[in-house]
């Protein structure tokens, strides 16, 4: 895995357990995916986030930029 498909994968897992927290909860965990969404459209104009430097100090590699069918 490498830190671009990990991000991707956490980010997921955080904005689909936010709706169920926010469905079975409290409305107020919907902040929680505005706040992935802020910080994943930051990270697409910056080409960094929090997550891409943790990834990277637990030794994942880089992908590559080409896009390879699958």
């Amino acid at each position: 895995m490498t830190v671009e498909r990990a991000v991707r994968l956490l980010a997921g897992i955080i904005v689909l357990a936010s709706v169920a927290l926010a469905h079975w909860v409290s409305p107020n965990w919907l902040w929680l995916t505005a706040f992935v969404g802020l910080n994943l459209s930051q990270s697409a104009l910056t080409n960094w986030c929090p997550a891409m430097t943790i990834f990277k100090w637990l030794g994942l590699p880089q992908g590559d930029a080409v896009c390879r069918p699958v």
